[in-house]
């Protein structure tokens, strides 16, 4: 019998309720947030992130760690949970205030934050060096981090997984350049989904 259980019968049935609903609603939100990294799971993310898409600021963004099965090769999975643990936590920071991230799996990740002074382009370049950083906890584990993003103006109309779809585009083209920055998304078309995509698939390039 769990200790909740255990308490529940002593305390005044207000009070018990009370502690249940909290307990549960606990529950509940660690169930939405990724074990590893504390962010969002992709589910939490999408509900969460349409919601900041209301403000016609939102910037939609997608990150991938470059070169990721080769630093679980070289340093070991430990090393490389740690690396995926420290993205997190920088692409956490560098999207707020309001802003959103969440985990899609694996070495990807997503994020919606809002331009309020219009310095999005700046922010993501700092955020891309911040994000090639060593870890703070094992200085011989860092690797870059492609960048992609959109801004929603560009594209009224557009749900949250056009945008992401745009953002994904822009990630790729950013690794194909040599990952010397963020890349934004092209204006016009969407081309769709790049060949041989691997949403959320853990130990890609």
């Amino acid at each position: 019998m769990n200790t909740l259980a255990t308490l529940l019968p002593a305390l005044p049935p207000v009070l018990g309720w009370a502690v249940h609903a909290r307990w549960l609603h606990g529950r509940l939100t660690a169930s939405r947030r990724d074990p590893l990294t504390g962010l969002w799971t992709r589910d939490a993310f999408t509900r969460r992130a349409r919601r900041v898409l209301r403000d016609p600021r939102a910037v939609v963004i997608l990150a991938d760690v470059d070169h990721f099965k080769r630093v679980n090769d070289v340093h070991g999975h430990a090393a490389g949970d740690a690396l995926l643990a420290a993205v997190a936590a920088r692409l956490a920071h560098g999207v707020t205030p309001g802003g959103i991230v969440g985990r899609l799996g694996g070495d990807e990740f997503a994020a919606v934050l809002v331009d309020r002074d219009g310095t999005a382009a700046d922010q993501l370049h700092t955020l891309v060096r911040v994000l090639a950083r060593p870890v703070d906890t094992a200085p011989d584990v860092h690797t870059t981090v492609s960048l992609g993003w959109v801004r929603a103006a560009d594209h009224p109309g557009e749900d949250l997984s056009a945008l992401l779809r745009r953002a994904d585009e822009a990630m790729y083209a950013a690794k194909r350049s040599g990952r010397t920055g963020p890349r934004r998304a092209r204006l016009g078309r969407l081309l769709g989904s790049v060949a041989g995509r691997r949403l959320g698939r853990r130990g890609a390039a």
